[in-house]
């Protein structure tokens, strides 16, 4: 049985703890695609098609992997893929209350596609992309929370 997940985030930019996500979640689902979404509560740094890009150079070594986009709901895009599972990624427990309301409207919509959760690696609990943007803004060095692509992209748009 081919089993697909989705893992579906913003990623402006993809993050090391991202990355982290999306590395073991190709262990152990069979295709995992990585789906952009736009946050309409946030003013994006990258474009869809720059966070793409970028998505793409940070898991070319992923055979498993593959980068889409969408504008609509999260579970019609599962549906439409037919997805077994929604992989998401915790970072701490104050993650956890919005991540279980979305859960469960999902499940409301849709109860043949379970969700997954990780806990994301200790080393990146702190990490978002908010505050990679916050600390790049200010020429600091962020190569060790995001993949070398963003450190190039990241220096681009802050020069």
């Amino acid at each position: 049985m081919n089993r697909l997940a989705i893992c579906p985030g913003s990623f402006d930019p993809v993050t090391n703890g991202h990355l982290d996500i999306i590395e073991r979640g190709a262990t152990v689902f069979d295709q995992l695609i990585v789906t952009v979404f736009n946050n309409q509560s946030k003013e994006p740094l990258f474009s869809v098609e720059e966070r793409v890009s970028l998505l793409e150079q940070s898991t070319n070594h992923l055979p498993n992997v593959s980068v889409a986009t969408s504008k609509g709901l999260l579970i019609d895009y599962a549906r439409k893929h037919n997805a077994d599972a929604i992989l998401r990624g915790l970072r701490a427990v104050s993650d956890f209350e919005y991540e279980m309301q979305i859960t469960a409207m999902n499940r409301k919509l849709d109860d043949h596609i379970e969700t997954f959760f990780m806990m994301t690696n200790n080393q990146y609990s702190f990490l978002s992309s908010s505050i990679v943007k916050e600390v790049a803004k200010y020429k600091a060095d962020v190569h060790d929370l995001v993949p070398p692509p963003v450190v190039d992209a990241l220096r681009e748009k802050f020069q």
